[in-house]
């Protein structure tokens, strides 16, 4: 259909499918399709084509989906949070919906503030044809992008959450009589834990209800997945789950050496932030207080 009604501009449309949902990150399965299932795909074009020819696109992209009808009644439903963007849009209004400005990080705030699951649906799924390269573009930037010192000050912020929520606070918690706060520090815990390993491979963790499935496909460290949810849904003792809290943050720590990361010999994490974070070159970054990021 492009190639037939929009002759040369061909070249100038990015399509794929990247952004919001489980088909994106390559996760679709039978209980996904209860809502925004629908067949489609993403166009993505310049403000200035937009403008040349952003209408008739749509137009166009609209009568393809009449065309093309979803499979049978069920899970055709849209989910306002899901919020699926199928069809037409400007490049920067893709990136600006995903991370609140129209392209790649410009400066070290950007990169630290933004949420890393925010970046994972920017840069998940597939691009199909991108001739122009500017979609393309941005996107491997985004990937490649983050500065070191940007990731050094995220894994000391990981690092001594992990110390506070899992080596002090959940027994400390337990001892206290107070199991539920113990289960909050589980959870802290797992979460930030799960976000270490994720930096550590340089990778964006996605949004939490795919943490697990994505690590397990990481390169190093993926079988954190399963040792991880293993913390939250064993019904070991208080005991047995700090064991493995110290057995996880020791293989923590190992890589973290590995990288040249810290230069500490510590069990707890806590002392291996302040080593990470004193390595940071930018005075600003290095600064900030060692929970920021």
């Amino acid at each position: 259909m492009l190639e037939r009604e929009f002759g040369d501009a061909v070249s100038r449309i990015a399509v794929g499918r990247v952004g919001h949902g489980s088909e994106c990150f390559g996760y679709d399965d039978e209980v996904s399709r209860d809502h925004d299932h629908f067949t489609g795909f993403r166009l993505w074009i310049t403000e200035e084509d937009e403008h040349a020819f952003g209408f008739r696109l749509m137009r166009a992209y609209l009568k393809l989906r009449k065309d093309f009808p979803p499979d049978g009644e069920g899970g055709t439903g849209s989910s306002r949070l899901g919020d699926a963007e199928d069809g037409v849009m400007t490049i920067g209004e893709f990136y600006r919906r995903h991370l609140g400005f129209p392209g790649a990080p410009e400066n070290w705030r950007q990169w630290l503030y933004t949420p890393g699951y925010a970046f994972a649906e920017a840069t998940n799924g597939a691009v199909f044809r991108d001739d122009l390269g500017v979609f393309s573009g941005i996107r491997e930037t985004i990937l490649n992008g983050m500065p070191e010192d940007v990731r050094r000050k995220k894994i000391a912020a990981r690092a001594v959450f992990m110390a506070q929520s899992g080596q002090y606070n959940y027994m400390r918690c337990l001892r206290h009589g107070e199991p539920g706060a113990a289960a909050l520090a589980l959870g802290e815990f797992v979460r930030n834990t799960a976000e270490m390993v994720f930096l550590l491979n340089r990778r964006f963790a996605p949004y939490y209800k795919w943490v697990f499935r994505a690590m397990r496909d990481l390169p190093a460290l993926s079988g954190f997945s399963g040792a991880l949810a293993d913390l939250l849904t064993n019904p070991a003792s208080g005991e047995a789950k700090a064991a493995r809290i110290e057995d996880l943050c020791a293989v923590i720590v190992s890589e973290l050496q590995k990288q040249g990361l810290t230069d500490r010999n510590d069990v707890y994490l806590e002392p291996h932030a302040f080593s990470i974070q004193s390595g940071i070159r930018d005075h600003e970054i290095r600064e900030l207080h060692i929970m920021e990021g």
